[in-house]
């Protein structure tokens, strides 16, 4: 069963892939919207996220942006097809990039490339390892088949794959190496390895790996994020100066720093972040769940 299920979204996003970017784009919309009108968890976690960071929004303002939301969601599920399977030319006509550092400069310190997990950050991924080397963390997912596919089409333009419990000295020796590294940690993994700092006022358990490595393979830390452009006009990569001074000595001040920055992004695009994450999954000891 395991098999033909893999089988049937093998061929599905296939079947994606050819189709022309804008209809499959508007299509993940419609769906997407069309399944926030239905009782679900996940709508359920959105709307406690939503909640918890804008306080300040009416309950109709929490359900128009939810409902946004899964528009992206779903649309990104769907567009996973040309990302997986579309061709590198395919991917670069869809996505523009703005870089704020020289990414051809060979005497470049070594790189970490800090993202986040907004809807088009795999499309974002992609589109830079079409064009330089660059290795790349994953979590490995339960199902199996889902998770080879996953890896395998992700790391298809050059791309090396590292699931994130990998020793973290093969990620240092990469960096001294001169190969960048791309890593997102602004989800909750648990505590181990994390710290408790605001996120929107909230305390959430954020991973330190970014401040601990940067530390040990002397790494600079640029952030980046991939947004949807409007009117189905693609993606746009930004790639950030490097944050000053960091890592800190302190890895609470580092963890700080990333939130505080991921909450100026989201700001911009709140509709795109991922939402549908528990990012409060783990609570300081003694606070109730909120989930």
């Amino acid at each position: 069963m395991k098999r033909l299920s893999l089988a049937l979204i093998v061929a599905l996003l296939r079947t994606l892939s050819v189709l022309p970017y804008k209809f499959v784009a508007r299509l993940g919309t419609v769906i997407g919207t069309a399944l926030y009108a239905l009782p679900s968890r996940r709508k359920r976690i959105v709307l406690v996220n939503l909640r918890l960071c804008f306080p300040e929004k009416t309950s109709h303002g929490h359900q128009q942006l939810a409902k946004a939301h899964f528009g992206h969601v779903v649309r990104s599920y769907l567009e996973r097809g040309i990302q997986w399977f579309g061709s590198a030319q395919v991917i670069q006509d869809i996505v523009q990039i703005d870089s704020k550092i020289d990414l051809d400069d060979a005497s470049a310190p070594p790189t970490i490339f800090m993202g986040f997990h907004f809807v088009g950050i795999e499309v974002g991924c992609m589109l830079y390892s079409s064009h330089l080397p660059v290795a790349s963390l994953y979590t490995r997912m339960s199902n199996t088949g889902l998770c080879d596919l996953a890896r395998r089409q992700r790391g298809r333009f050059g791309a090396e794959m590292i699931e994130r419990a990998t020793s973290a000295k093969k990620i240092i020796g990469l960096l001294r190496s001169g190969t960048p590294v791309m890593l997102a940690a602004d989800m909750d993994h648990g505590v181990e390895n994390s710290v408790f700092v605001p996120f929107f006022g909230v305390p959430a358990c954020t991973l330190t790996s970014i401040s601990r490595l940067a530390r040990l393979g002397r790494a600079r830390v640029v952030p980046f994020v991939t947004e949807v452009l409007p009117d189905y006009q693609g993606y746009k990569l930004t790639i950030f100066e490097p944050l000053a001074d960091f890592p800190s000595r302190s890895d609470e001040i580092d963890a700080q720093r990333m939130n505080t920055f991921l909450e100026e992004q989201i700001v911009r695009i709140p509709e795109q972040y991922y939402w549908v994450h528990r990012r409060f999954k783990h609570r300081p000891p003694g606070v109730a769940s909120v989930y």
